[in-house]
C-alpha cells in the first residue's frame, strides 16, 4: 500500500536515505552541509520545514536549521512542521524542542540552570522597568536574538533604565519582553564550539573588533584557530546534552579565573572550515557526527 509520500514502504527503504536540510534561508553553512553530504555520497537537498514534511520518505534524515528570523520577534516558520515529521516517524535531528530551547534565550537560561551549568544571571523583563536582582553593569539583548542585534550593554542602573523605556517601541520587546543579564568579566573575546551527535567537531575563538565589545562577526569581529581545552569541551556538551540537540553551536565566555560560562545556545549555527580541527573537515564530521548516532545504517553511506 502507498504512503502520505507515494511509496510503498519497502520501496522507499529500498530509495535508500537522503538528507533534507530544513531550513528558511541558503545561507553559507547551510550550502555547504547540503554539498557536503552530496561529496560523501548522500543525496541531500535543503527544504522549508513545510516542504519537507510534504516530500520525506520514511527513512531519509532531516537536519533542522530553522533560525531565529531577522526581526528579532521568534523563529522561522516550521516548528510544526517538525513535529508532523515526528509523529511520521522520520529522524529529525534538532527536533523542535532543542531548536525552541536553544533560540529562546529564556528557556535556554531555565535548561542550564536546570543541569547546574554555569551562565551569566537572567532577568526576563516585560516592562520597562530594572530588575531588583541587577545591581551593576547588565547586557540587554533579546529573547530571540542573533548576530549581536539590538544587544546593549548599560554601565549603569541610569543607562539601563533608560534604554529599557527606549524598547517599549520594538516589536520584538512587545511581543516577548527582553532579557537583562549580569555581566561576565568583558574580555572581548569568546570561543564558539560546534557539537554534533555528542561530540566536538568544531572551535573558533571570535575577537571583537576595535572599540567594540560584542565579539560577532557581522558587527566586524575576527575569527583565530583554537584548540579547545578540555574543560571548554565538556561543558559545551553538557550544554547541548542540556537542550538535547543534535547539531548545536555553544558560545562559551571566560569567567575571569581560568574557566568559562555557557553564554548562548543556537540551533542554526554558521560556521566555516576555520572550525575545523586538526585534518578532519568540520562539515563531514558535523553529518558523520549528527548522523550516526540516530541512523542505523548511515555509516557506509557517510564514510568518515
Amino acid at each position: 500500500m502507498a504512503d502520505v509520500f507515494g511509496l510503498t514502504d519497502e520501496a522507499a527503504l529500498r530509495a535508500g536515505p537522503r538528507l533534507i536540510l530544513a531550513a528558511a534561508r541558503p545561507t553559507p553553512t547551510n550550502r555547504a552541509l547540503v554539498e557536503t553530504a552530496r561529496r560523501m555520497g548522500l543525496p541531500a537537498h535543503q527544504r522549508r520545514a513545510v516542504e519537507a514534511a510534504r516530500t520525506a520518505r520514511p527513512n531519509d534524515i532531516v537536519l533542522a536549521r530553522i533560525d531565529v528570523r531577522p526581526t528579532l520577534d521568534g523563529m522561522d516558520p516550521g516548528l510544526g512542521a517538525l513535529g508532523l515529521l515526528l509523529e511520521r516517524d522520520v529522524r529529525v535531528l534538532n527536533p523542535p524542542s532543542a531548536l525552541l530551547a536553544a533560540h529562546d534565550k529564556l528557556e535556554t537560561a531555565r535548561r542550564l540552570a536546570a543541569a547546574g551549568l554555569p551562565h551569566p544571571y537572567t532577568a526576563h523583563v516585560t516592562e520597562p522597568a530594572v530588575p531588583a536582582e541587577i545591581e551593576g553593569p547588565a547586557v540587554v539583548k533579546p529573547r530571540f536574538g542573533s548576530w549581536g542585534r539590538d544587544v546593549v550593554l548599560c554601565a549603569t542602573r541610569e543607562q539601563l533604565e533608560t534604554h529599557l523605556r527606549s524598547l517599549r517601541r520594538r516589536p520584538w520587546f512587545r511581543r516577548h519582553g527582553a532579557l537583562v543579564q549580569a555581566v561576565v568579566p568583558l574580555e572581548r573575546r569568546d570561543l564558539r564550539i560546534v557539537v554534533a551527535g555528542g561530540e566536538v567537531v568544531g572551535a573558533i575563538e571570535r575577537v571583537a573588533a576595535p572599540g567594540e565589545w560584542r565579539t560577532n562577526i557581522a558587527l566586524g569581529g575576527h575569527r583565530r584557530p583554537v584548540v579547545p581545552s578540555a574543560a571548554a569541551c565538556s561543558l559545551a556538551l553538557d550544554a547541548v546534552r542540556a537542550v538535547s540537540g543534535d547539531l548545536l553551536g555553544v558560545d562559551l565566555l571566560p569567567d575571569g579565573n581560568g574557566g568559562y560560562v555557557v553564554l548562548e545556545l543556537n540551533g542554526a549555527v554558521e560556521f566555516t572550515e576555520e572550525y575545523s580541527l586538526g585534518d578532519r573537515d568540520v562539515f563531514e564530521r558535523a553529518l558523520v557526527g549528527a548522523t550516526l548516532g540516530t541512523v542505523d545504517d548511515a555509516e557506509p553511506v557517510l564514510s568518515p
